[in-house]
């Protein structure tokens, strides 16, 4: 993996991928705050060496560089997901180009369905722990030590002083912005009655399909990270309607300028 790194890395150097400060990964329905960036160079994930390609029709596949409040950033605009055949390493595998090209910081962004039905869609959720139930680990291959410790401590793997930040941001412009535990699945398919129950007793507030793996990475990496999710339905399995998948990504748009002046506001402060 080393040298698919380094090759990789190289490729990006090459293209002006010049020292980026912060890396940034937009979830479903999230992609309008690469309108925001003063973007300098972009590359097509099928044209970067060793990169997976994005498979969902709704998550684009570009890797963006550029100024964002004054700091340079890189942005995953589609990320990868194990439910489209990818290993954890391949999903993974983003996070530790974008920390050899230099970010200390990584910023997560995912929809989610609420668990805790305190919590409404259409409102935003501060992860402030997880749940890994992906069934395995992106740490978990022969090698990892050469790229950090194998045995990665996981006691607070959200940065407190970034989640500060974000708290008070929410507060100075008045959006909702609730804290709580985050749980990844495999999916693709939605959850079941009984999956619900079980997810809220063992301590969920969300669920969904993603940035555990990224999460994972980034403190096996020494990197600062933060995640906040967008909650596009409400869970309850007393009352459990199907899904329409048009009119989750719809809640998703309607919430993401909350999102956008979250993510601008902090990288300010960074």
């Amino acid at each position: 993996m080393i040298k698919y790194i380094t090759e990789t890395t190289n490729y990006l150097i090459s293209k002006g991928f010049d020292k980026p400060e912060i890396g940034i990964i937009l979830g479903t329905g999230l992609g309008q705050l690469v309108d925001e960036i003063d973007i300098l160079h972009e590359v097509s994930y099928n044209h970067i060496p060793n990169f997976p390609t994005a498979t969902v029709e709704f998550h684009k596949g570009k890797l963006i560089y550029g100024n964002l409040e004054g700091k340079k950033v890189i942005i995953m605009q589609g990320r990868f997901h194990i439910y489209e055949g990818y290993s954890l390493q391949d999903v993974t595998y983003p996070v530790r180009i974008m920390e050899k090209l230099g970010i200390h910081t990584l910023l997560v962004s995912n929809a989610a369905g609420a668990i805790n039905l305190n919590f409404k869609k259409g409102e935003l959720m501060l992860i402030e722990d997880h749940i890994n139930l992906q069934g395995s680990s992106p740490l978990a291959f022969n090698g990892v030590e050469h790229l950090g410790e194998r045995f990665t401590d996981m006691s607070a793997p959200y940065n407190d002083a970034i989640n500060s930040t974000f708290k008070q941001i929410a507060k100075d412009h008045k959006i909702t912005l609730h804290e709580g535990v985050y749980a990844s699945v495999v999916g693709p398919q939605l959850e079941t009655r009984a999956e619900y129950r079980m997810l809220k007793t063992i301590g969920a507030d969300a669920v969904g399909m993603s940035t555990v793996p990224e999460i994972i990475v980034a403190n096996h990496l020494k990197l600062k990270a933060a995640a906040v999710s967008v909650l596009t339905d409400e869970c309850d399995p007393n009352n459990l309607k199907p899904v329409v998948i048009s009119e989750l990504l719809a809640m998703a748009g309607k919430a993401e300028p909350h999102m956008i002046t979250l993510f601008k506001e902090l990288i300010k402060t960074l």
